[in-house]
């Protein structure tokens, strides 16, 4: 099905040498425009990967990134995909009517030669003993399903069919070679039967076949040495391995549930697919071993691995897999470093610390490949003093992966400390971090003009003051007016003076929070302190209507005739929402008596017009007077300190 133990040394290593000349790439995953996958092979030399679409009736060829470089259509069922040993010729089993095997150039993607088969639906190519061998089903004679053959040294290559006489298969059975050896096995199958060929004579002689356990087939690969042959069937839960001398059982690769894809590198190692949503997707296998070496989950619970989705890049850089979802949207995932252990790296620093004391941080590398006592791990500490990271001297792992190192911090604040493995051709990179709290000396920070009261548009001066530190003398004086439609602003931010000081005048104009902030250096803490000053309003009243204003006892009356409304007129700062309390008071026997009192709205010009209405023939030789204030809360909003007004003072007459 795929190209393994027939991938040439010069096809490797133009592979290794193209690759070696690239960026390295993080995993990455690509959309596929196809309506299904059939099979996948994988192009070292020009560094092309081909899938099939059974469902849409094409190939489709992509680079190493995913990306798609073209699409070979008008193939109707294509299915099964191998490549020659050069790497330079693709061939495609194509039923659906067409019933040929197709050849492609792969340097240009064009087709090269096409060889019919007849009316028999080829599906699975394989290379194997020097000729290209298919599974077909039955021919018209309704007998099941055989092997056909293409010697494709011929002068004139054609298809040779029914080359087992006394074929065991009921359906085209899928094929996988290596060397002189071709494994067989019959998709979907339960229980599932196995054949072997030794096809060395180039006339196929099946020296095994039998059924096992398990069921539904769905993929199988043979190794590079032709001696074991590892099946993905549904059941059981793991991918079996079988003795192609006899087909007896050599154990399995630990896997999981329904396991339906498998592929082998040049180099024997192996990849174990599985159709799990909970579990890994897929297994790694280094050669000799049957413990994973790393495994790969797809995240999302149906974000699944499609059957016989798995291929090698030949240098076994990467690894191929097509998954799948619930919408039936396809992507190629490029799996970068596969038979790299997965390395993690723990940090542990104390949770607080003292400057300038020693700390000791602890620590341990792990991997599903052991690394060696005397390993080298790198050390970065960055901190206040160092934002861009220092490099510390270099640790040695012990035989049982721990570590530990001491450090003086110089600097105070948060000081983390990364340790950092930087991988190697079995153990992919890996760092870990950790973060002490270091102290820093206290900072004196103060402010003046704490609770103060000022009038309406009085300019205050505020002066921060920083008392000692390290090297930061910066400070930021902020301020906050009350009220949410105005926000906190940053009004001065500079270096101290000679004598530490920092200052801004302001107008206030509100209630204003003050706030002094200082950020801290490596050896001072932060620090920060604020004053609150309260603000009156500006208010004026004014009296009109009167027929005269005369100076009587020590004030200044107005004179309204008892048949005139007097107006009262309160000009004050507009704020939304905001009233003004009118309040009247009455002197009678050497004592003034409240009249009465009403909050009046506030016009958005800032004023305030009442008419004092009634019979004030009652109120003919009465002295009285008025005065408006601003009441904190009541007066609708609180963005500034109670304010009265001054008394204005008038009197009725006949």
């Amino acid at each position: 099905m795929r190209t393994r133990s027939t991938a040439t040394a010069l096809a490797v290593l133009f592979s290794s040498a193209a690759l070696a000349a690239a960026p390295a790439h993080a995993d990455t995953v690509a959309p596929l425009p196809v309506k299904s996958t059939g099979t996948v092979v994988v192009d070292g030399v020009h560094q092309r990967v081909f899938l099939s679409d059974p469902a849409g009736g094409k190939i489709v060829v992509t680079d190493y990134r995913g990306t798609v470089v073209k699409q070979l259509t008008a193939l109707p069922g294509v299915l099964g995909l191998e490549l020659s040993t050069d790497s330079g010729t693709l061939y495609a089993a194509v039923p659906g009517g067409t019933d040929a095997i197709v050849a492609f150039d792969t340097a240009t993607a064009t087709e090269s030669a096409r060889f019919p088969v007849g009316n028999v639906d080829p599906k699975y190519p394989a290379l194997a003993g020097g000729k290209l061998w298919f599974g077909y089903d039955s021919d018209a004679t309704g007998i099941g399903g055989n092997i056909g053959s293409i010697d494709l040294t011929a002068p004139d290559p054609t298809a040779a069919r029914a080359q087992d006489p006394q074929s065991p298969w009921f359906s085209a059975p899928m094929l996988d070679g290596a060397g002189s050896t071709l494994a067989v096995a019959i998709p979907s199958q339960s229980p599932s039967e196995l054949g072997v060929y030794d096809v060395s004579s180039g006339t196929p002689v099946r020296t095994a076949h039998r059924t096992v356990d398990g069921g539904n087939t769905q993929d199988l690969a043979i190794t590079p040495d032709g001696q074991r042959v590892v099946v993905a069937s549904a059941s059981p839960n793991s991918h079996a391995v079988y003795d192609t001398a006899d087909l007896s059982e050599d154990g399995t690769y630990p896997s999981d549930a329904y396991p339906n894809a498998v592929d082998i590198a040049p180099d024997g190692s192996v990849a174990a697919g599985i159709d799990g949503a909970y579990e890994p997707d897929v297994f790694v296998f280094k050669p000799g071993q049957r413990t994973s070496v790393r495994e790969y989950d797809f995240g999302a619970s149906d974000q699944l691995l499609a059957p016989a989705g798995l291929a090698w890049a030949p240098d076994n850089s990467r690894l191929f897999a097509v998954s799948h979802d619930n919408d039936g949207v396809y992507r190629l995932r490029v799996l970068e470093g596969p038979t790299k252990a997965v390395t993690t790296v723990t940090a542990d620093a104390p949770a607080t610390a003292t400057r300038a004391a020693k700390l000791t941080v602890k620590g341990k590398v792990t991997s599903r490949a052991a690394l060696p006592a005397g390993t080298r791990l790198s050390v970065t500490r960055t901190d206040l003093e160092s934002p861009k990271g220092k490099a510390l001297p270099q640790v040695t792992m012990k035989a049982d992966g721990t570590y530990s190192f001491t450090d003086t911090p110089p600097a105070g604040g948060k000081v983390t400390y990364k340790v950092s493995y930087a991988g190697d051709a079995a153990h992919t990179a890996a760092s870990g971090s950790d973060s002490a709290s270091v102290s820093r000396a206290k900072a004196s920070l103060s402010l003046n003009n704490n609770g103060k009261s000022y009038s309406y548009g009085q300019d205050v001066k505020f002066t921060a003051h920083l008392g000692k530190t390290y090297k930061n003398r910066t400070v930021e004086i902020w301020a906050d007016p009350y009220g949410g439609d105005k926000p906190d602003k940053l009004v001065k931010s500079g270096k101290t003076d000679s004598h530490g000081n920092l200052a801004v005048t302001l107008d206030l104009r509100r209630d204003t929070k003050i706030t002094a902030k200082f950020a801290g250096d490596a050896r001072t803490a932060t620090a920060s302190t604020t004053s609150t000053v309260w603000t009156r309003v500006s208010v004026s009243t004014s009296v009109s209507g009167q027929y005269k204003s005369a100076k009587s006892w020590g004030q200044t009356y107005a004179y309204v005739h008892r048949s005139k409304d007097p107006r009262f007129v309160t000009k004050m700062p507009y704020y939304s929402g905001r009233s003004v309390k009118l309040e009247i008071q009455v002197y009678y026997q050497g004592t003034w008596y409240d009249a009465g009192s009403q909050y009046f709205r506030l016009g958005t010009n800032g004023v305030s017009e009442v008419r004092y209405t009634g019979d004030h023939g009652q109120e003919v030789g009465y002295r009285q007077r008025v005065r408006s204030s601003y009441v904190n809360g009541s007066s609708g909003d609180s963005v500034n300190s109670t304010t009265h007004g001054a008394w204005k003072y008038f009197t009725f007459t006949k």
